[in-house]
């Protein structure tokens, strides 16, 4: 939910069901509005790979994605692929995520993405952020369930190349995958520019929005 001409993006909310989810979907955004507001609070909640190595992936690539901020990052440790299975520990993270702050804007998986994993938590975002802005991110995978967005954030191309080379340097666990390398990452950055008339983009989906055109 928006309300144009709210007060200014002081406090982001960014959540992923795996560690990188969010710093694919997001790290450009995260990047644009970290860098324009020094100071900014981000609080990250991902629901899987807490206690190994992905973990410290994800503190070294988010600490990377936020430059500046104040962030406060969680990491669960409910198995991968099973967050169905697990539905009652998820609500309970992102109520407790709720209850330890009042975002500006709520960076989520889409809730129509083919992973059962971010379709279960983007669910359940609107249990417990029901009077914000909730963007939906967008990964990319062997799925092909890329849809048509309804938000867009341009990027600059520094910022675009700064996003993949961050992605490559920091989930080296990931590298073996088919999808994840440069081609992938720019190349939807730039179709998603093309779709907002900017050299590069990420796009969310927001299923519903509140106008206040009268301040």
């Amino acid at each position: 939910m928006i309300r144009l001409g709210a007060a200014p993006l002081a406090r982001i909310a960014a959540v992923g069901a795996h560690c990188d989810d969010i710093a694919i979907g997001a790290g450009g955004t995260l990047l644009t509005a970290c860098l324009a507001r020094p100071g900014i609070r981000v609080d990250a909640l991902v629901l899987s790979g807490g206690g190994g190595e992905r973990e410290q992936e994800e503190r070294a690539a988010l600490a990377a994605f936020c430059p500046g901020a104040d962030l406060r990052l969680t990491v669960l440790k409910l198995p991968d692929g099973r967050m169905p299975a697990h539905w009652e520990e998820a609500k309970a993270a992102v109520e407790e995520l709720r209850e330890r702050t009042d975002p500006d804007l709520v960076l989520a998986p889409r809730t129509d993405d083919a992973h059962q994993d971010h379709r279960g938590l983007a669910k359940l975002i609107p249990t417990a952020f029901r009077d914000h802005l909730v963007l939906g991110y967008e990964i990319v995978k062997w799925d092909g369930d890329l849809g048509r967005p309804t938000a867009y954030q341009p990027l600059t191309p520094e910022i675009a190349e700064q996003k993949v080379r961050l992605l490559q340097e920091h989930y080296p666990s990931q590298r073996h995958r088919a999808w994840y390398d440069r081609e992938a990452f720019i190349g939807l950055a730039r179709i998603r520019g093309i779709e907002c008339q900017a050299r590069y983009a990420e796009a969310f989906a927001a299923t519903k929005l509140t106008l206040n055109l009268g301040d």
